[in-house]
């Protein structure tokens, strides 16, 4: 009778006790007393959370595309009595209703949404039974999808498709670069033809106005020779005419691969040249004091103008001679 009369209830358990058939009272974790012949334990229950396997099944989706799904279910009794009277057999009745739940949550969604949007199809299914065994005096805390397999054909297709939608991308990003990379270079080419524009016309004022110090230049030689000329008449032409003579003949020979001199038919005639620029210094800068003595003791009539003097003779070669000293 003592035994039968005292029951101890371990931690996260809780005992009904019927009498005579009837629940009367729940026990909780401790030492009870109850009444021996007259009150018995009627159920036993674990307030534990218990985790419940939704077994797989073949879902068809709003777009009518079949996969299979499984989850599990996370629910904990915390109303001991309508946990125990209220529902028979606990955990069937609880993976029945996720199962019944999780095909209807599915077939309502298309086949990219069930793949992508788990989250969502969690917490529908969540506030659905939660809602259904709230009277079973049951806590579902958590339901979650373990997977998803669409069949063989549609996957393969699935994957064909991303291939695609990964090439259109690369595509379009190619296209993308070969646009931005034309529209480079076309403003390189116009910013370059711009530069080469301003630099042609830059050159052309230089040149311009090179031109235009150069003809300066030339109209103020010119000016100096027409007085040179104006002034001492016939001299100053021979002067100028025997200087581009000698300068002619200087730039017969400036090649330094030639081979062939051509010199004109009477070589004398440079000496000359040279003879007659002496005189006409001599003319221009006066008598030499050595010579006054003869011009004016000399035996020529008054009036008389003096003889040209000779020109140096040549050189035995034809090739060189004495040049008068100025």
């Amino acid at each position: 009778m003592i035994f039968g009369g005292v029951k101890i209830v371990p931690q996260a358990e809780a005992w009904t006790i019927e009498r005579f058939g009837r629940y009367v009272r729940t026990l909780n974790p401790s030492l009870n007393i109850i009444t021996p012949f007259v009150d018995k334990v009627g159920q036993k229950l674990s307030l534990r959370e218990v985790v419940l396997d939704i077994p797989p099944q073949d879902v068809i989706t709003l777009d009518n595309a079949t996969v299979t799904a499984d989850g599990v279910v996370f629910y904990q009794v915390i109303d001991a009595p309508r946990a125990a009277y209220e529902v028979l057999n606990l955990d069937r009745a609880m993976s029945n209703l996720a199962m019944t739940n999780l095909r209807s949550v599915i077939g309502s969604m298309a086949l990219d949404d069930v793949l992508s949007k788990r989250d969502d199809i969690n917490t529908r299914l969540l506030r659905v039974v939660d809602t259904a065994t709230d009277p079973w005096g049951l806590k579902v805390t958590r339901i979650e999808i373990k997977d998803l397999t669409p069949p063989t054909d549609l996957v393969r297709a699935m994957n064909q498709q991303m291939m695609a939608e990964r090439q259109k991308r690369a595509e379009t990003l190619q296209a993308e670069g070969d646009k931005q990379a034309a529209i480079l270079r076309a403003e390189g080419e116009k910013a370059s033809a711009i530069l080469e524009a301003e630099g042609r016309r830059e050159a052309a004022f230089r040149d311009a106005e090179a031109r235009e110090r150069e003809a300066q230049a030339e109209a103020h030689a010119t000016s100096q020779v027409s007085k040179a000329i104006a002034s001492d008449g016939a001299q100053a032409i021979n002067y100028f005419i025997a200087q581009k003579y000698v300068e002619g003949f200087e730039k017969l020979a400036q090649s330094d691969n030639q081979k062939t001199l051509f010199l004109p038919m009477e070589i004398s005639g440079l000496l000359s040249t040279l003879g007659g620029i002496g005189v006409l210094a001599r003319d221009a800068f006066g008598p030499d004091p050595g010579d006054g003595g003869r011009r004016q003791g000399g035996g020529q009539a008054a009036g008389t103008p003096s003889p040209r003097p000779p020109p140096p003779p040549a050189a035995d070669d034809g090739t060189s001679g004495s040049v008068p000293t100025l």
